[in-house]
């Protein structure tokens, strides 16, 4: 754990862990299955990054690889046409949407971390960091949608703009990291995600927030089709 940050912000962002993998359980049908799974990879990367396994930086292969991979590959399988049927059966789209709430808690952590100097600025809202905005728009969106106050256009619009901002951020902290592909940050690197318990970020949260928009996407498309496709017929 990193040295003199505050046990607050430990725990602060260990709440919304939980909070992001309990809310991808409930948008998913319940899926016993999902839930194992993620809490076992949550817990092999706590447990290395608790062993310091994340800070040997001088590696022919960069360590960081055991996070990368195996979310690409989880990204990637969750995207096979079998996944997106179950997903599509299964899907709770209000869940979904509050789920990105988290993106709040995240920004505050990240803001404490700037100030221990453990990530850059452009971290930080006060930085390149725009995610703030879907965070703090997801509750608002979310009460919206349920109370069928906005369509599925609305928020089809609002998961676009809020893909496109976490994926903004993770290449900005991906190219702030201490890694062989560093473009930013080289006076004060992002060296907290080599830290238990903020390696969750790139290996769970990110991944999970990233694999919520792209299906709300394609779940949404799929649905607005299907009307389009009745109505053609009434």
């Amino acid at each position: 754990m990193i040295k003199d940050l505050p046990i607050w912000v430990n725990l602060l962002f260990l709440l919304g862990v939980f909070y992001t993998i309990y809310s991808l359980y409930l948008s998913n049908g319940r899926s016993k299955k999902l839930l194992v799974s993620i809490v076992l990879w949550t817990s092999i990367q706590s447990i290395l990054a608790y062993t310091g396994f994340y800070l040997v930086m001088d590696t022919t292969v960069p360590r960081f690889a055991f996070v990368l991979l195996p979310t690409i590959l989880f990204i990637g399988y969750a995207l096979l046409p079998a996944q997106i049927e179950w997903m599509h059966r299964h899907r709770d789209l209000n869940i979904s949407t509050f789920l990105h709430t988290v993106r709040i808690v995240v920004e505050i952590v990240l803001l404490y971390l700037f100030f221990y100097k453990m990530v850059p600025q452009l971290m930080t809202f006060e930085g390149r960091n725009f995610d703030i905005l879907a965070g703090l728009t997801a509750p608002i969106i979310g009460y919206l949608f349920l109370k069928n106050k906005i369509g599925l256009n609305a928020l089809l619009i609002w998961n676009f703009i809020g893909l496109c901002l976490v994926l903004f951020i993770l290449i900005n902290g991906l190219l702030s990291a201490e890694l062989p592909i560093q473009q930013f940050g080289f006076d004060q690197p992002n060296r907290a995600i080599t830290y238990f318990p903020f390696i969750l970020l790139p290996a769970v949260v990110v991944p999970i927030v990233i694999y919520t928009h792209i299906t709300d996407i394609i779940q949404i498309r799929r649905i607005l089709l299907n009307q389009n496709q009745n109505y053609k017929q009434n």
